[in-house]
């Protein structure tokens, strides 16, 4: 991997884990566009490590806190809207990584051909635009029960369709259970948290099982550009996101979708 590609798949990466776009897509397109081989597993967990570095940052001071409501209520003094919200993420996240795990790499790259993740980018957008069109707004997270948040895990486990994006489904699942758009956004974000952390669980179990030999000082730009990049997308969705809705991003994954189509057709 040379270093053109190292900054540009960090800075592709960066960019769309967070964003309702699919980050699967762009990552098959852009080897196609460039002629870049594969980047390799220990890519993908640097990456991943600098995003969920720059969402626990973003986010510190609530996971601090929801942190401690937690172990508060472990402890049995009390039960309040943050402890609620810290075991709503830890339910939500066990359908993503059951139906991961019985996936494994074989059943994910089965999927990941490129006609199926075009298709999902467009499907699952159109959707998305249509549930924040007619959604209500009248919950916060901390209403939502375990019963809403197993329904948020669920749309997440179903992103593990290659270009469905998992910021994409579990936005649209919160805005379908009458969250803002804020709210939704910032659920979506805390459940990135372990779902990213047990990706890179997952990718570190594969490396340790099959060394490799890496440039670790290229990997370790890469973790930095990817954290930089996924801190700033971060900041401005949210500070963006109840102006322009849902719409930019529906009408750009249709594009993206019928753009995979173009290329690769129905062709596995």
């Amino acid at each position: 991997m040379d270093l053109l590609q190292l900054l540009v798949l960090a800075l592709i990466q960066g960019v769309t884990e967070f964003l309702p776009i699919s980050s699967s897509a762009h990552l098959i397109l852009v080897p196609v566009v460039t002629g870049w081989p594969d980047q390799g597993l220990a890519f993908d967990l640097a990456v991943h490590l600098g995003t969920l570095v720059a969402v626990l940052g973003y986010f510190r001071h609530d996971v601090a806190r929801m942190l401690r409501a937690w172990a508060a209520s472990l402890a049995g003094r009390g039960f309040d809207a943050d402890a609620r919200l810290a075991w709503g993420v830890i339910l939500a996240t066990v359908p993503a990584v059951v139906v991961g795990t019985l996936l494994g790499l074989t059943g994910e790259s089965v999927m990941r051909q490129p006609w199926v993740v075009a298709l999902a980018s467009i499907v699952f957008g159109v959707l998305l635009g249509w549930v924040d069109w007619r959604a209500r707004t009248d919950r916060v997270a901390g209403d939502l029960g375990l019963r809403g948040f197993l329904g948020i895990g669920v749309a997440q486990a179903l992103a593990l369709i290659p270009g469905a994006s998992r910021s994409g489904m579990t936005i649209m699942a919160g805005r379908a259970l009458g969250l803002s758009r804020q709210d939704a956004a910032r659920v979506s974000f805390f459940l990135a948290m372990p779902i990213t952390a047990a990706a890179i669980a997952y990718e570190a179990v594969q490396l340790i099982a099959d060394p490799v030999v890496a440039p670790w000082g290229m990997l370790s730009l890469a973790a930095l550009l990817a954290a930089v990049a996924a801190w700033i997308t971060i900041h401005l969705f949210l500070a963006l996101l109840q102006r322009m809705g849902m719409m930019p991003f529906v009408i750009y994954r249709i594009v993206l979708g019928m753009v995979l189509l173009a290329v690769f057709g129905f062709e596995p």
